[in-house]
Formats: C-alpha cells, sequence, structure tokens
C-alpha cells in the first residue's frame, strides 16, 4: 500500500523570474562600457513575446562591439546565461543582442534616432535602475 504524497510536496517551485535581473545586468555594464542614454522598457503589459529591452547608444563601431562582447561576457559569467542570437554586430550600427525574455539593442546616434524605440514602444513603463552609490539611474 502506497502512501499519498502531501500536495505540497508534488508542486514546481514558482519559476524565477530571470529577465528583470539580467536587464538590469546588461544596462549596467553598457554603461561601464561608455554607452549613453541608457534605459530599461518594460515590455511585460504589451507583449507576449519579450519582457524587456534595453537600449543605448555607442559612440562608435568600435565602442558597440566592446559594449556587446562584454553584455554577453557579463550575462556568461554573473547569470550562466547565454544569448539565444543576435544581429548587426558585423555592420555595427544597431547590434541586437537576443536573450530570450531580454532584447539588447545597441545603436549609433543616427540609427537611434531613425527607428525610436522608446517613441514605437511608447507605452512601456522605464525601468528605474540603481545607479552608483545608492542614486538611482532611469
Amino acid at each position: 500500500m502506497s502512501q499519498a504524497r502531501p500536495a505540497s510536496s508534488s508542486r514546481s517551485p514558482a519559476p524565477v523570474d530571470r529577465a528583470l535581473p539580467l536587464a538590469l545586468l546588461a544596462a549596467r555594464v553598457a554603461e561601464e562600457t561608455r554607452g549613453s542614454d541608457v534605459c530599461v522598457l518594460d515590455l511585460r503589459e504589451l507583449t507576449p513575446v519579450v519582457d524587456y529591452f534595453v537600449i543605448a547608444t555607442g559612440s562608435s563601431r568600435r565602442q558597440m562591439h566592446a559594449m556587446a562582447d562584454e553584455i554577453e561576457k557579463a550575462v556568461t559569467q554573473e547569470l550562466r546565461d547565454e544569448k539565444r542570437g543576435g544581429e548587426g554586430y558585423e555592420q555595427g550600427r544597431w547590434i541586437v543582442l537576443d536573450y530570450g525574455d531580454v532584447m539588447v539593442h545597441l545603436f549609433d546616434p543616427e540609427a537611434r534616432g531613425y527607428w525610436d524605440l522608446e517613441g514605437l514602444w511608447s507605452d512601456a513603463g522605464r525601468v528605474t535602475r540603481p545607479g552608483p552609490a545608492g542614486a538611482a539611474a532611469s
């Protein structure tokens, strides 16, 4: 005769939200690698496709490559996660890093103005990020 398990032990643990920590890490690394006008958009209420956009502007192709490379390295080392895809690295005007629930968009100034993701997703909330020495960044 087998004993029934208590109901609580058969439940799966609640899923861990990995998207927000990943978005915040990508934004922090973009700033640390001299990206400008860095923002995180919360798209969870607007689309089932992605949870967050991280958007940053780079001053040159070389600097955008450095941002992309350092974000990939940090996500791998700190969160043990890998990007699922990417586009635009060779051209260096708009680099997209796809982490599933998080899309990182690195633009040169002209491409950022042209594509205006913040305007296209103007209904998205902006995530307040911790800044240096406890100050808040947005």
